[in-house]
């Protein structure tokens, strides 16, 4: 069974990507779209305040009038931000995603931010687990 740090050392880029709870709505989407990704962690110093997710856009701007040159990323950001650590297993993270329609999990090691997953990457890990098992089952079978 696989683990976060599996995940991570398996990503092309360690790049944590954020954003101080003072910049705009738009700043934070300009740098979304620049990095091609869709979160953005809302980090003070070494805390981490929120997340702000392309789901925060739609529903908490764009829906509600909220211009994004306007609005601080602090008052739209999804506050109170749920992580998992290195140990964590894919399994323990899809059942937290799935069961709180989380797309995006911070990474904590001691208190420090060390990485984010998304749904993709453990969807990725897991057929990749799966292929492997099956590898594996069909070299049982035919030897």
């Amino acid at each position: 069974m696989s683990t976060v740090a599996q995940i991570l050392l398996s990503k092309p880029s360690h790049a944590i990507h954020t954003v101080a709870p003072t910049a705009t709505v738009r700043e934070a989407i300009e740098q979304m779209a620049r990095q091609r990704i869709g979160a953005l962690l809302i980090v003070e110093g070494e805390r981490i305040l929120g997340i702000f997710t392309e789901r925060d856009y739609i529903q908490k701007v764009e829906v509600r009038g909220r211009t994004s040159t306007e609005t601080a990323i602090a008052e739209v950001m999804t506050a109170g931000v749920m992580f998992v650590t290195p140990a964590t297993t894919t399994q323990e993270c899809m059942a937290l995603m799935t069961d709180k329609r989380l797309r995006h999990l911070p990474v904590m090691d001691h208190g420090k931010l060390v990485g984010i997953i998304s749904i993709g990457d453990l969807v990725k890990e897991i057929i990749s687990e799966q292929e492997f098992v099956i590898a594996q089952l069909e070299s049982y079978i035919h030897s």
